[in-house]
């Protein structure tokens, strides 16, 4: 009985023989990404721009009727609505975002959430629907969540390339915050790209995605470290590319297993967490992609080689290594 082998034993792909290609078209993603965020902005929920969040119990049944609330909502035409349970199946949590004129006008606003909540009250009476809380969400309170979550971001990218620094070197450090730096910038262009909306979860996904990606390139690294001292006589090219070979079996089944399941998701699971599965469906394979061709490149711009980390030899280690040259030399 055979095994299934996605990658053959002592594979010899020379991956960094395309590094020059992969960092102009990197480049090229990043600076689009960028001109992308600046020209036509990101599409903020509730959760960054305002609105209105109304919490509903339905006390007659177990499972809150999502889907049909949706529907409901959706025929008032009053803005677009993000609807997820909240705490038990039977509650949930309505956001609407609310136009700017409606966001100034404190009347319409009040408007538009009197219809919701009317429409609810006679649509789901036979259900046990009750009206918990309305709440409104200020620009200042938004403006604090958005702020929040670029600091936890930045934050995030500061701890691990430290992290990296002591636990291997600077070099490294470097290069893995290229690669962060690469997979977040490209997420942050594809929601400016396509418009979708851009909320507390899409941080969430942008934090997981740091997370994987430094995951696949501490591997890499780790094994970088060990060629290093194994090897010492070898270039630096096929010395990563060796590495990056031997952990090509244990990159691809794991990429392979996330990117199943998240396109499942993005494909057949519900609305709400589109945007979720689908920044992190992008990150999955950005961070495969960078921790090979971002990180370590930037080893080699860096002048990383067998020698740059063996320690130097002091004139103590010279003396002592010709005090045994003479021993071993000598005659009993």
């Amino acid at each position: 009985m055979k095994l299934l082998k996605l990658v053959p034993d002592n594979t010899n792909i020379q991956f960094l023989k395309w590094r020059h290609v992969a960092l102009a078209i990197s480049t090229l993603l990043i600076i689009a990404s960028i001109i992308l965020v600046a020209m036509r902005g990101l599409n903020f929920g509730v959760d960054f721009v305002g609105g209105q969040m109304i919490q509903v119990e339905f006390t007659q049944v177990e499972d809150a009727p999502v889907t049909q609330l949706r529907d409901d909502i959706a025929a008032l035409n009053v803005g677009d609505a993000s609807i997820q349970r909240f705490g038990n199946p039977n509650e949930v949590s309505i956001r609407m975002r609310l136009d700017d004129s409606a966001s100034d006008d404190i009347q319409e606003a009040d408007s538009t959430t009197i219809k919701v909540t009317n429409m609810i009250a006679e649509k789901y009476a036979d259900q046990g629907a009750n009206i918990k809380s309305v709440d409104a969400v200020s620009g200042k309170v938004s403006e604090e969540l958005l702020s929040t979550g670029v600091y936890s971001l930045i934050f995030a990218l500061l701890a691990i390339s430290i992290y990296i620094w002591f636990r291997f070197e600077w070099q490294f450090g470097v290069g893995a915050l290229f690669a962060l730096f690469h997979d977040v910038a490209i997420t942050f262009g594809f929601f400016a790209l396509t418009q979708l909306e851009f909320n507390l979860n899409i941080i969430a996904a942008l934090l997981t995605i740091i997370g994987y990606s430094l995951n696949d390139t501490i591997v890499v690294f780790d094994r970088v470290r060990e060629n290093l001292r194994k090897y010492r006589k070898m270039e630096m090219i096929p010395l990563l590319d060796l590495s990056v070979n031997e952990t090509l079996a244990r990159t691809i089944m794991t990429s392979l297993t996330m990117i199943i399941a998240l396109a499942a998701l993005v494909t057949m699971g519900p609305d709400t967490i589109f945007g979720f599965t689908a920044a992190m469906l992008l990150g999955i394979f950005v961070g495969t992609y960078s921790s090979v061709y971002m990180a370590n490149p930037v080893l080699i711009w860096l002048g990383v080689g067998p020698d740059s980390f063996v320690p130097p030899t002091t004139d103590a280690d010279k003396q002592a290594q010709s005090m045994n040259e003479g021993y071993d030399g000598a005659q009993p």
